[in-house]
């Protein structure tokens, strides 16, 4: 009786340790729905009033996308070009220096790797502070704080994936839009919810009809955040049965979603492609 027990146990601890590898295999890709739920703009953002700061991005960046500069930044990310690293300069008051708030977490446009930074938003960055002929130097530093940076004089242009928005444009001037965004769903490789879904409408009926509680994921204080919890600067109604959790990137979002604390991820189409790309190899 007593081999007999022990066998049965044997097998129900067999069976117990396949289903988790199983589990753990199908949780641990993820994929994008490929439908966009919002589009909005990226631009660049100096203190309200700086006309002359303005004045002279917006020069700048009207020159690079003429001469195709512009363009060879954003092949080095989107295409088959390489990255380049940018060097940030220690502050030095007693230098002429471009002070540039971002949060270096949000790849492609801005991340770290070392003691360089790079992406879209950093070699342009790059490239505008050899234009007014100025040292670069980069505080890195929370999403949330990038504007506030900005507004409150300890840093020169917020660069870091930033959406145009009626309540950013109250305290900040944002130069022409660089570039046209959309939020995009991120969920598990086997989540089969949204396969009927061929467009925002279709989406957003299955989003009502989730059960109340369902959980999302979202970088703290980025578009995605607020379209669930809603938000009437973006015009957003959000969504009563959602929860909304923020975190400081969205690669540890999507890393939440795999261990299975959340169900689902709200972010950038760009950076979404990145991490799943990174998640699935």
């Amino acid at each position: 009786m007593k081999k007999i027990t022990s066998l049965i146990l044997a097998a129900v601890m067999l069976c117990s340790l396949c289903f988790a590898f199983a589990s753990c295999g199908k949780s641990g890709e993820v994929k994008i729905i490929d439908i966009a739920l919002t589009t909005e703009q990226y631009a660049f953002a100096v203190d309200k009033g700086n006309t002359e700061l303005l004045t002279k991005l917006n020069t700048f960046l009207a020159e690079i996308k003429a001469n195709g500069e512009f363009q060879k930044v954003l092949d080095k990310y989107f295409a088959d070009g390489t990255p380049s690293g940018v060097t940030s300069a220690a502050r030095d008051e007693s230098k002429d220096q471009l002070v540039v708030a971002t949060n270096a977490a949000f790849k492609p446009f801005e991340y770290k790797e070392g003691d360089l930074f790079y992406g879209v938003d950093m070699e342009i960055m790059k490239l505008f502070a050899d234009y007014l002929k100025l040292e670069l130097v980069i505080d890195d530093m929370n999403f949330e704080s990038v504007c506030t940076a900005v507004e409150q004089g300890t840093c020169d242009v917020a660069a870091s994936g930033l959406t145009i928005k009626p309540d950013r444009q109250a305290i900040l001037d944002f130069s022409t839009s660089y570039y046209d965004a959309s939020q995009k769903i991120i969920c598990l490789a086997d989540n089969n919810i949204f396969a009927d879904c061929k467009e925002t409408a279709d989406l957003e009926e299955v989003l009502k009809k989730m059960a109340s509680g369902t959980k999302f994921g979202a970088q703290a204080g980025t578009t995605g955040y607020y379209y669930i919890e809603g938000d009437a600067d973006f015009g957003f109604d959000g969504y009563s049965n959602l929860e909304c959790k923020s975190y400081d990137n969205g690669a540890m979002a999507v890393q939440d979603l795999i261990n299975g604390n959340i169900d689902y991820v709200i972010i950038d189409d760009a950076p979404a492609t990145n991490i799943v790309k990174s998640i699935n190899g």
